[in-house]
């Protein structure tokens, strides 16, 4: 396989970087004009989503005359695997941010007047969220400095720009920043583990979705699904406050058991189109 110059790998990151923010705010633009507030986070997710999809099918075409799933959505055994392992993964670490505490008196879940959303469009609308920003910041661009780079070279630099993407967010602490650069380096490892999206999705879906299933802000972002919400008796340098378990110290400590569990899960790895050069050499 043809291992591009330095120069035109940051030419393909540059284009793939330009089409992606080009795109977000082009799309952002226009779902905006359908509804007010209510609509802006469907609307975010699906601009970001739509984005990064379109940038990524077009580089792979351009490029490397490939197809949108030749950036690690190839469905097969292992990616069914992946999937499953990183699905239960994200279940089980937001579980026990906010379980333990709940057991332990730390806090308490209580009802809420606002209405629940459904289940089933809470589901979905993270999991395209999920993809999407997978297919952002781990996608074309990622793997092709993957490829070039290596592993942390590539990683630890797009985790902090994973979480320069979230410094908007309501109730926005340095502390939730920290956790969000280490939720984006536990991302693109497990891309680098598993040589697919599937695993990623997978923990980027399982922990959102469980954080509001359990009352719980998601990011600065309050979802109502069972018409229960948390209510911390600690202080909100652990619990994150109102930012969510991700801006604590709670979650800070769940972040490193996950990064040992990723060590060592029985991950199944297989071979993108960009990096099989690399990793068959």
């Amino acid at each position: 396989m043809f291992q591009p110059s330095g120069k035109a790998v940051a030419v393909r990151v540059a284009v793939f970087a330009v089409l992606g923010a080009a795109g977000m705010g082009l799309l952002a633009q226009v779902l905006l004009l359908i509804g007010g507030p209510p609509w802006y986070l469907v609307a975010g997710v699906v601009s970001v989503f739509g984005a990064s999809a379109v940038a990524n099918a077009l580089c792979m075409r351009i490029y490397e005359r490939g197809r949108l799933t030749d950036i690690g959505f190839a469905w097969n055994a292992a990616a069914r695997r992946n999937l499953a392992l990183g699905f239960g993964g994200g279940i089980g670490a937001a579980a026990l941010v906010l379980g333990a505490p709940l057991l332990a008196g730390g806090a308490e879940l209580a009802q809420v007047a606002d209405g629940e959303a459904s289940f089933l469009f809470v589901f979905v609308l993270l999991l395209f969220g999920a993809s999407g920003e997978e297919m952002l910041f781990h996608g074309y661009g990622f793997q092709v400095l993957l490829g070039t780079l290596g592993a942390w070279a590539t990683i630890l630099p797009t985790s902090v720009l994973f979480a320069w993407a979230h410094s908007s967010n309501l109730s926005v602490s340095p502390l939730a920043l920290a956790n969000t650069a280490a939720w984006g380096a536990l991302l693109g490892w497990a891309f680098w583990r598993s040589g697919d999206l599937w695993l990623p999705i997978g923990l980027h879906v399982g922990w959102n979705w469980t954080l509001p299933l359990l009352g719980a802000p998601l990011s600065g972002f309050t979802i109502y699904v069972t018409g229960h919400a948390i209510r911390w008796k600690i202080p909100a340098l652990w619990s994150g406050g109102a930012y969510g378990p991700e801006g604590g110290l709670l979650s800070t400590v769940v972040l490193v058991l996950m990064f040992v569990g990723l060590w060592k899960a029985p991950v199944r790895r297989q071979h993108p189109l960009l990096l099989k050069a690399r990793w068959e050499a």
